[in-house]
């Protein structure tokens, strides 16, 4: 609970510091532009810092760019392109906020029936919750909303069993190769190495036999048998990388638990795993993503009942023509959450692919 605490708490110091960021600049502004106009300040460092910036918001705004032109594409209409033959437009003609309406459908809280018997009577008083409605995708237009609500909900039940799983199994193994010397250790560790460098092409290269094996065991349109295939091959990976994070760890760390009395599920628990939290939020991550967006092998083994936002979103791509507005607002919806989840945990992945633990 210690280490739920402390993400929870890191997380909503990041949302605070994003929040307060322009008027920290602001003030940081100020200042620097009196201390220069006192002398106190040297007018090279503030135009040096400056030149920076602007180069670093250069690279980024090019970087961002493709997002943006989505963006347009997306609020262009139900006739948007995503391209132009007039020539480079940095702003719709007429936008529209349909293709984002016809993606979340209708938003409402369903109302429900409510029983409360009274004491001592037969009777009972029954009422019903008033429904509330956010969203009415008829007002804008839109008549037969997508199924992204759908898929949404089939992508997180693939994507959460994958993490539990694959925790399960990344994190006591990662702990063991870090911490502790058995027969065969080596041999382990070379043998991850081997599967983190082939797993993947091995997977695409046996999806012919992979699909013939579900399909005898009749498991081909079984979500939780493609979550258990994606934490199969997120192990190798991820044990290899929270392994090196534990490694940096202090061996006097556990020491110091163990003189004090501790037990080895405390020492883990409570030593070892709070300071790997950089480390299991990167794995927590890249092993979510491994469920919520792969897309060749949900399109190969799942039904159409069951497809995941990547195949949902590739189902809208017909032979002869592509609804570009649809399918970029689509995306963006689809890739909203994954940016804010990158945006929230950037120092634990920064902090988790450094390889280092704590120091002093």
């Amino acid at each position: 609970m210690s280490l739920l605490r402390s993400v929870v708490r890191n997380v909503k110091d990041d949302a605070v510091g994003l929040a307060t960021t322009p008027v920290d600049t602001y003030r940081e502004a100020r200042y620097t532009a009196e201390g220069v106009l006192a002398g106190d300040i040297s007018p090279v460092r503030p135009l040096k810092s400056l030149g920076l910036t602007v180069g670093a918001l250069v690279v980024v705004l090019a970087l961002l760019f493709p997002i943006y032109w989505i963006l347009i594409s997306a609020l262009s209409g139900s006739g948007g392109s995503i391209h132009s033959v007039d020539g480079l437009r940095l702003f719709p003609e007429q936008p529209s906020i349909q293709p984002f309406v016809w993606v979340l459908g209708d938003l409402i809280v369903p109302s429900y029936r409510i029983g409360l018997a009274i004491p001592f009577t037969e009777s009972a008083l029954v009422f019903d919750t008033p429904q509330i409605t956010f969203l009415d995708a008829s007002a804008h237009g839109v008549d037969n909303p997508s199924d992204f609500k759908k898929f949404f909900w089939n992508s997180l039940t693939v994507a959460v069993p994958t993490v539990i799983l694959s925790m399960c199994l990344v994190v006591p193994g990662a702990y063991a190769l870090s911490r502790r010397k058995f027969v065969g250790r080596r041999k382990i560790l070379f043998g991850y190495v081997l599967l983190t460098q082939v797993g993947g092409g091995l997977g695409i290269a046996l999806l012919i036999g992979l699909y013939t094996v579900f399909v005898q065991v009749g498991l081909n349109d079984s979500k939780l048998a493609l979550s258990v295939y994606y934490a199969a091959t997120a192990v190798p990976f991820n044990t290899w990388l929270l392994k090196t994070y534990m490694d940096g760890i202090p061996v006097s760390y556990e020491e110091a638990a163990v003189v004090d009395g501790a037990p080895a599920w405390r020492v883990v628990v409570e030593v070892i795993l709070p300071l790997s939290k950089a480390g299991l939020a990167t794995v927590f991550i890249f092993t979510f993503l491994t469920g919520w967006t792969e897309f060749v092998v949900a399109q190969t083994l799942l039904g159409t009942e069951n497809y995941t936002l990547p195949v949902g979103l590739f189902s809208l791509v017909s032979e002869y023509s592509v609804p570009w507005a649809r399918f970029s607002a689509f995306a963006l919806t689809f890739a909203s959450p994954i940016m804010l989840v990158y945006l929230f945990a950037q120092r634990y992945i920064e902090g988790g692919l450094s390889f280092s633990g704590m120091e002093g």
